[in-house]
């Protein structure tokens, strides 16, 4: 009579700190240091009661700020992959978009405490105004997007049908964009600056070449582009909900004299950008000029 051994399923439970070999990476370490930076700020403020007079909002508001910061920054990834060619940089995509879920859960949480965790009036929140239902979708779906982020759920899915799904985020970005906005009293501009940062991320998509950087020449496209986009989507607003007129609103925003507005910041991030991708084109050719240029060693 033969026994046989029970063959239990193996977890991959690695450390967010170690490579897909399970090496120690200080990069992913750094970044996972940095994410939890905010977090621990704002927990820091809180302890000393220092977030001011209503300490739960202010800390409601910071969690949310983070949610929809941090989403931008893991849809930076591919880009700073392609323009710099740096494969290195996708180690740390799923752990960035994972600590926006984690900072939008905890936002929603504040509000449920908020409201003394009075789960039907939150529920009646969500539903009765527009802009919670829109940032509750927003949440809903970088929910579905961090759980389905493993390994495991790539394989379910297939390659194909994972990245399908994963480019939700896009559409993810635009209502948190939204709820941002609509739930600003009273000035937008941060709404606006993020909103325009935003528009340049998916501009720079577009333009991309498959697998690819675009190049310079439209990478430097981009620069007045999203400028010029960050400041119709001002003003637009302005004018559709405030009765400010569109025009002189367009105008402030593209007029230094009234201060760097967003859509100036934009352009200034966007020919940051477009220099980044210049000078990664640039170094590779010189570094190779250099090395033929050596006399060989004798």
């Amino acid at each position: 009579m033969t026994t046989h051994a029970v063959r239990m399923p193996r977890l991959n439970l690695s450390a967010p700190w170690r490579d897909r070999q399970g090496a120690f990476s200080p990069f992913k370490l750094a970044v996972l240091v940095a994410l939890m930076l905010p977090a621990l700020w704002v927990a820091w403020l809180a302890a000393g009661n220092a977030l001011g007079p209503r300490p739960i909002t202010e800390a409601i508001h910071q969690t949310g700020l983070w949610a929809i910061r941090i989403l931008l920054l893991s849809l930076l990834v591919t880009p700073l992959r392609q323009m710099l060619r740096w494969p290195r940089v996708m180690l740390v995509r799923r752990m960035v978009g994972v600590a926006a879920m984690a900072y939008a859960l905890s936002h929603l949480t504040l509000y449920a405490a908020d409201l003394k965790w009075d789960l039907a009036k939150l529920v009646t929140e969500i539903a009765l105004r527009f802009y919670l239902t829109i940032g509750f979708v927003a949440l809903a779906g970088l929910v579905a997007l961090g759980v389905t982020s493993t390994d495991g759920w790539v394989r379910r899915l297939g390659g194909r049908r994972w990245q399908l799904l994963h480019r939700a985020a896009y559409g993810i970005g635009v209502l948190g964009l939204v709820h941002f906005v609509l739930q600003t009293k009273v000035d937008v501009t941060e709404a606006m600056l993020t909103a325009g940062l935003f528009l340049w991320l998916m501009a720079y998509r577009l333009l991309a070449p498959k697998g690819g950087a675009p190049s310079w020449p439209r990478l430097l496209l981009l620069v007045p582009a999203t400028a010029l986009g960050t400041a119709l989507l001002e003003a637009g607003w302005y004018g559709l909900f405030t009765g400010i007129p569109f025009w002189p609103v367009l105008q402030a925003n593209l007029d230094v004299g009234f201060g760097l507005r967003p859509a100036l910041w934009v352009g200034i991030v966007a020919a940051g950008m477009a220099a980044l991708g210049m000078w990664a084109r640039i170094l590779p050719g010189r570094a190779k000029v250099q090395r033929r240029g050596r006399s060989p060693a004798t």
